[in-house]
């Protein structure tokens, strides 16, 4: 079984010239992305790709989500020019509020948080993560680890994942679980304590999976120009099928000029 869709990529690095029929990866993940964000929710937004999903959803069909960063900035509005660290001038400029860590982590606790944004170095069949260390043919390598990642899979109401396809980024199980997704089984979250949430979905540079109620990934849509063959063989297990496998849909005219005048040259969506 193959999808096949004509598709244009585009890789320079200057944007301003790009007509609205051809895109980047990195902008149709971050359109995928922006879907995924609901009006009137309160979204721990992070860096790269979520951070531009933000403004494409503010300015597309979610105008009154509220974006929270770890380092304690929350915002009803995106920061008025590219923002390439949380803590940037740009980003305390205009924001509602500046409080610490602990205060933003805070509205995790008291359930208030609808959807989170992570990355990993790993994502499992059950939505596991692992950015604390991977092993590989030279031995074992230490990552950054948690940060805020493990309080969000923990306590939003979902999580969404980004990150590349590729059976090293996409093993069965995680060589080391971080943060939590469905555990290894639909009943994990509730014997482990966690009141809520769980990932609704991985976004990656050649599909979307989501989970079904047994709590394992399934594919749900192949992007432009990818063939399923090509998701399958890259990734380290037996993928299931979506029964309603969809191309992943194409960013509009509106999507792509958000994110094209907020990263005016692609330093993000190249």
């Amino acid at each position: 079984m193959a999808v096949r869709v004509a598709l244009t990529f585009v890789t320079t690095n200057t944007i301003a010239n790009r007509d609205q029929t051809s895109y980047t990866l990195a902008e149709l993940m971050v359109v995928t992305a922006a879907r995924e964000i609901k009006d009137k929710e309160v979204v721990f937004v992070g860096m790269r790709l979520p951070l531009i999903a933000f403004v494409v959803a503010k300015q597309t069909h979610a105008p009154d989500a509220i974006g929270l960063f770890e380092n304690g900035v929350i915002r009803s509005t995106p920061a008025s020019e590219l923002i390439y660290t949380m803590a940037d001038p740009p980003n305390i400029l205009g924001a509602t509020q500046c409080l610490d860590m602990l205060g933003v982590m805070s509205l995790l606790q008291s359930g208030r948080v609808h959807l989170g944004f992570l990355g990993a170095a790993e994502v499992d069949r059950f939505g596991n993560l692992n950015s604390t260390e991977v092993r590989g043919p030279k031995g074992v390598i230490r990552l950054p680890g948690s940060g805020g990642a493990c309080d969000i899979a923990s306590l939003a109401h979902r999580f969404v994942v980004l990150l590349e396809h590729s059976k090293e980024r996409l093993p069965e199980r995680v060589s080391f679980l971080t943060s939590p997704g469905n555990g290894d089984s639909p009943e994990w979250r509730k014997r482990a304590g966690l009141p809520r949430g769980g990932p609704v979905a991985v976004i990656t540079t050649k599909a979307v999976l989501r989970f079904g109620d047994d709590a394992e990934a399934y594919l749900s849509s192949v992007h432009p120009g990818v063939e399923v063959e090509d998701v399958l063989s890259n990734i380290g297990w037996k993928l299931k099928i979506g029964k309603n496998l969809a191309t992943t849909p194409e960013p509009t005219a509106d999507e792509l000029q958000a994110i094209r005048e907020y990263d005016k040259e692609g330093f993000w969506t190249s």
